[in-house]
């Protein structure tokens, strides 16, 4: 095999030490090793790092070890190429495998150029993608804290979810406000027909027929107000998450006009395009094409063909925060009678692969679409659009055409009589 880096070193990393192997090509067949032992703190590291500058070795390999590698990579990626490997794709032979010997196999294969990279995104992309996951989080730990409130309701025989349609809507918070203050178990319909707002005073029968005969204790109405207290504690966190997001946004002049770009797609709103550059960042170099990318992002089908048969083809569980996102947009895409583009191409793979596959190969065109956009600065304009978004005269114009052919050809094959000569 071709030695793609003559000088280069592997490392391994653990929580409090990491052991290094450098590996030099000389003009013999064998490489030279040198082997030496780190603590992660961060004075040892720069010893490492000034190590590595002493032996002339600016290509480091290291494998992607919880977030053990992080420190690491911050204090050397400023003057030495850091490649984070996949643990899968430097994973050493069982029986034969020790600190010394994991950094050792991790630089021949890196020095062989048998290591595929993981994409690290540059600082600023790091921090923000630290703030939408975080807001992910809080969003996912509010929607189980409203579950929980909801399923409070349930167990005290208050039925008032299945009469509105937001249970968290202003009607319903004030007559819930008004059942945690009641002493006893008895109602004033007059003082619930009240609080009805819009909509819902002419559901007043069904709403007081859901609360009638309700049952809860003291102890589980402060079991409520902790859960409600604690989603307007959530609630103020996301919108000070939100704030901090929109300050990283609008330092970055680049990140600004992205954004602007990733919102002229369907389904791509403001939140989303903000979580989709968190994730992929804006410089579309670090991939090599678009199906690069849709691969990282986990929205390719598997190749799995042994002996001429074809077993799974699911897709990977790479993408955790970016794949949820895109999928978000690919929903609000096919149902937008705005831009039916991708409702057309929606329409057209749901008969064939059903509803799942379909989503997600709109999601996968959607990403594609960002590729392409990020890598020379236009905006959301398929090729194929005219086919489907077509203006109204220019179908009358192809409908004319259409059926000037269709007569040609009628007549060429005798079914209809050729035109009759104009008169001079």
């Amino acid at each position: 095999m071709k030695v793609t880096y003559p000088t280069c070193c592997g490392v391994d990393v653990h929580k409090s030490f990491l052991v290094a192997t450098i590996i030099k090509t000389t003009g013999g067949i064998e490489p030279s090793y040198q082997k030496k032992r780190f603590s992660t703190f961060n004075n040892s590291i720069l010893d490492f790092k000034s190590w590595l500058l002493e032996n002339e070795c600016h290509d480091v390999c290291m494998e992607s070890t919880g977030k053990y590698w992080v420190p690491v990579f911050n204090l050397l990626e400023d003057q030495i190429n850091v490649t984070i490997a996949n643990p899968k794709w430097v994973k050493a032979v069982k029986g034969n495998k020790d600190d010394t010997k994991d950094s050792k196999w991790i630089g021949d294969l890196f020095r062989l150029g048998l290591v595929k990279g993981s994409y690290i995104p540059c600082k600023s992309i790091r921090i923000l993608r630290e703030y939408t996951r975080y807001r992910y989080k809080l969003v996912s730990c509010r929607s189980s804290e409203k579950n929980r409130y909801q399923n409070a309701l349930t167990v005290c025989n208050i039925a008032l979810d299945s009469v509105v349609s937001d249970i968290f809507g202003k009607s319903s918070s004030s007559i819930i406000d008004y059942l945690l203050e009641q002493s006893g178990t008895t109602i004033n319909h007059e003082e619930i027909a009240s609080k009805l707002l819009r909509t819902l005073k002419s559901k007043e029968d069904a709403v007081i027929e859901s609360i009638e005969g309700y049952q809860m204790t003291d102890a589980q109405k402060y079991r409520m107000r902790l859960v409600r207290a604690h989603m307007d504690y959530i609630t103020a966190e996301i919108n000070d998450v939100d704030k901090q997001i929109e300050s990283l946004i609008s330092s970055v002049p680049d990140y600004v006009k992205a954004i602007q770009f990733l919102t002229t797609i369907p389904g791509v709103k403001h939140d989303s395009a903000i979580t989709i550059i968190s994730e992929i960042g804006i410089d579309m170099s670090q991939f090599c094409n678009s199906k690069r990318l849709c691969c990282w992002a986990g929205l390719t089908p598997g190749n799995n063909e042994s002996a001429g048969k074809k077993k799974s083809v699911r897709i990977t569980r790479a993408g955790v925060y970016l794949k949820p996102a895109l999928v978000q947009c690919a929903h609000a895409a096919v149902k937008s009678d705005k831009s039916p583009y991708y409702k057309k191409k929606y329409e057209s793979l749901v008969k064939r692969r059903g509803k799942k596959r379909a989503i997600i190969a709109i999601a996968r065109m959607i990403l594609t679409a960002i590729y392409r956009m990020l890598s020379t600065g236009e905006v959301w304009n398929p090729s194929d659009l005219y086919k489907i978004d077509m203006p109204a005269p220019l179908v009358e114009k192809q409908k004319a055409k259409a059926i000037k052919q269709a007569k040609k050809l009628l007549q060429k094959e005798g079914l209809l009589p050729p035109d009759e000569p104009l008169a001079s």
